[in-house]
C-alpha cells in the first residue's frame, strides 16, 4: 500500500477538522482507495494552542519551509485564508511541483488565472471543493458529472451566515439587527459581519461556479453584488403572504453565450427545493440543457464539513499520483461557453415593489401608469389597510429590464405621493 504524505498549512478550524477525519477515518480511506494518508507536516505561526485535536508526534512546525520545499511532501493542504501570503504559499508549493488543495475561495476568485497558470506549467493539480458550499461536492458536480451539459442556469444559496438570519427573522418575527446580533453571540456571524452580510463571500463562490460553467476564469469585478442589510422583516412577512421566501442568491445564467452574473436578495417560491433551504445551510441548484435540474444540498461551513471535502480532494489527488495522471481532472480547463457579459442593466427578472404611498384617491393609477410608460407590466397589486395617513402598496410584475425598473422606480419616488423610497427585490421563480 502506498503512503501519501500530506503537508497542511494553518492548523486553525479548518485545519484541526482535517486532521481529525485523517486521524479518524484514514485506515478507512485506505481500504478504499489503496492509499494510506499520512499526516506528515502541520505548519502554523502557533503550534501550543489546543485545536481538540492531538496530531502525530513531531508533525507540527512553525517554518512553512517544512512544508513547501520538502521532498517528502507529496500534498499541500493550503488553509490559511486571505490573498496575501497564501497566495505566495500556492505559488511555490506549485513551482516546487507540488500539488494544492485549497479551500480558500478568495484567493482563487481574485487569482484563480494565475494559480490555473502556474499549476499547468508544473503539470501539478489544484483540487478547490471545499471552497464553494463547504461539505457539498458542486465542484466535481459541476467539473465532472455535468460535464455533459450545457449549463442553464446555476443559482445557490452560498453563504450560511446569511441564511441563518433570514430564516431567523422569519421564524422569530425579528429584524435584520437583532437578528445579527444574537448570530454573532452564537458564533454564526463575524464581530464584523461585513464579508458575508454584504454578499461579498457569495460574490466569491459566483464566481468559481460561472467559471466552471461557462469556460472563462471571470473574477468578482463583472458580479452585480447586494447584501442582506436592506431585508426587513415586513417584506420577509409581505413575501410569505404572496407565496415566497426572501433568500441571498448567486444567480449565473447564460443564454447562446450571454452570461449574467449577480449576487442579490431574491424572493423564491416558498413550494421550490431552495425555498425549504434554511438556517446555516448551502444549496446549490443547478439546470442542464440534458440533464434538467440537479440541486446539492448541505452544511455550507464549518470545521467537520469543509473538512470532508478538503480530504476528498487530498484522495483524489493521491490517485493521482498514485497512477501518474496528474491533470486528468484541469484545475481549469477553458472552453466556448462564454461571448459576453450581460450587464446588470440588461438583465430580465420579474420584481417585488414596496411602496409606502398616501391613502387617497388616485394614487395607484399615478403609479401603474409610470410603469406602463416603462413598459413594465403589472402582475398583482396588493395595498395594506391601516389607520395610518400612508398605506403599504405590494406590487409584483411581470418580466422587466433592470434599466427599465430603475428608471421608473426614480419616477415614482418623485412623486408627491409617494411618502418613502421604493423597495425593491427581485423575483427568481426557479422554473
Amino acid at each position: 500500500m502506498r503512503n501519501v504524505n500530506i503537508g497542511i498549512i494553518g492548523f486553525g478550524t479548518v485545519g484541526a477538522g482535517v486532521v481529525e477525519c485523517l486521524l479518524r477515518n484514514g485506515n478507512l480511506i485506505a481500504e478504499r482507495t489503496g492509499l494510506q494518508p499520512v499526516i506528515a507536516r502541520i505548519a502554523d505561526l502557533d503550534i501550543t494552542t489546543d485545536r481538540g485535536v492531538v496530531p502525530p508526534e513531531g508533525t507540527l512546525t512553525t517554518d512553512v519551509a517544512e512544508v513547501l520545499d520538502n521532498p517528502d511532501i507529496d500534498v499541500v493542504v493550503e488553509l490559511v485564508g486571505g490573498t496575501g501570503i497564501a497566495k505566495q504559499f500556492v505559488l511555490r508549493a506549485l513551482a516546487n511541483g507540488k500539488p494544492v488543495v485549497t479551500a480558500n475561495k478568495a484567493l482563487l476568485a481574485s487569482h484563480g488565472a494565475e494559480i490555473f497558470a502556474a499549476a499547468s506549467e508544473s503539470s501539478a493539480d489544484v483540487y478547490y471543493e471545499a471552497s464553494v458550499g463547504g461539505g457539498i461536492p458542486c465542484i466535481k458536480a459541476l467539473r465532472e458529472g455535468l460535464v455533459a451539459n450545457r449549463m442553464v442556469e446555476i443559482v445557490g444559496i452560498l453563504n450560511g451566515t446569511c441564511n441563518y438570519i433570514l430564516t431567523c427573522m422569519e421564524q422569530d418575527k425579528a429584524d435584520f439587527e437583532k437578528v445579527l446580533a444574537e448570530a454573532q453571540a452564537a458564533g454564526y456571524a463575524e464581530a464584523d459581519p461585513s464579508f458575508d452580510v454584504d454578499g461579498i463571500d457569495t460574490a466569491h463562490k459566483a464566481a468559481i461556479l460561472a467559471s466552471l460553467g461557462y469556460g472563462k476564469w471571470f473574477g468578482t469585478d463583472p458580479i452585480h453584488v447586494e447584501g442582506i442589510r436592506k431585508v426587513t422583516l415586513q417584506d420577509i412577512e409581505y413575501a410569505a403572504e404572496l407565496g415566497y421566501r426572501i433568500k441571498l442568491l448567486a444567480i449565473i445564467k447564460g443564454d447562446d453565450g450571454a452570461v449574467q452574473m449577480r449576487v442579490h436578495p431574491a424572493l423564491i417560491p416558498v413550494r421550490s427545493l431552495l425555498g425549504h433551504v434554511s438556517g446555516v445551510f448551502n444549496a446549490v441548484w443547478v439546470r442542464g440543457d440534458t440533464v434538467g435540474q440537479t440541486m446539492y444540498y448541505g452544511r455550507g461551513a464549518g470545521r467537520s464539513a469543509t473538512a470532508s471535502a478538503v480530504v476528498a480532494d487530498i484522495v483524489d489527488v493521491a490517485r493521482n499520483l498514485k497512477s501518474d495522471s496528474h491533470w486528468r481532472v484541469p484545475a481549469f480547463q477553458p472552453h466556448k461557453g462564454y461571448k459576453r457579459i450581460v450587464p446588470m442593466s440588461e438583465v430580465r427578472t420579474r420584481y417585488y415593489i414596496r411602496l409606502q404611498a398616501l391613502d387617497q384617491p388616485g394614487v395607484l393609477a399615478l403609479v401603474t401608469g409610470i410603469l406602463g410608460e416603462h413598459q413594465i407590466s403589472i402582475a398583482s397589486v396588493t395595498q395594506k389597510e391601516t389607520n395610518q395617513p400612508s398605506v403599504p402598496m405590494i406590487i409584483l410584475t411581470h418580466q422587466a429590464t433592470e434599466a427599465m425598473m430603475q428608471d421608473a422606480l426614480r419616477h415614482i419616488d418623485d412623486l408627491d405621493e409617494i411618502v418613502a423610497p421604493p423597495v425593491i427585490f427581485r423575483i427568481e421563480d426557479l422554473d
